[in-house]
């Protein structure tokens, strides 16, 4: 097989099936720092916190969230995949919590 074959046969086009939506973590969401400058790593959980993503892939029955909104879910609902060599997550619909967009009317009446 001639190298540039090679080299795209581990970069197939993926489209996410269902219900399904991959989400890309945002960098901020790893660690943080406390008010006070203390950091706190990714790993530590004092509450169940949820955290921000970007949608990157979305499957057909989706009907809320688009490819570049952003996403609001819970750590604790996530299988990570690994695409590309980037590290994602998949979600189902009924996972995220609300969603942040352009397109989205100020007239719902709910404000985050």
């Amino acid at each position: 097989m001639p190298d540039d074959i090679a080299a795209t046969a581990g970069k197939l086009p993926i489209k996410m099936l269902h219900d399904r939506i991959l989400v890309a973590l945002r960098h901020e969401d790893g660690e943080r720092r406390s008010t006070g400058g203390i950091l706190i790593p990714a790993t530590a959980q004092v509450a169940k916190r949820l955290v921000w993503g970007e949608a990157r892939g979305v499957g057909g029955s989706v009907r809320q969230v688009k490819v570049g909104d952003q996403v609001l879910f819970s750590p604790e609902d996530q299988h990570e995949v690994e695409v590309h060599g980037e590290d994602l997550i998949i979600l189902r619909e009924r996972d995220v919590h609300a969603v942040a967009a352009e397109r989205i009317e100020e007239s719902t009446g709910l404000y985050l």
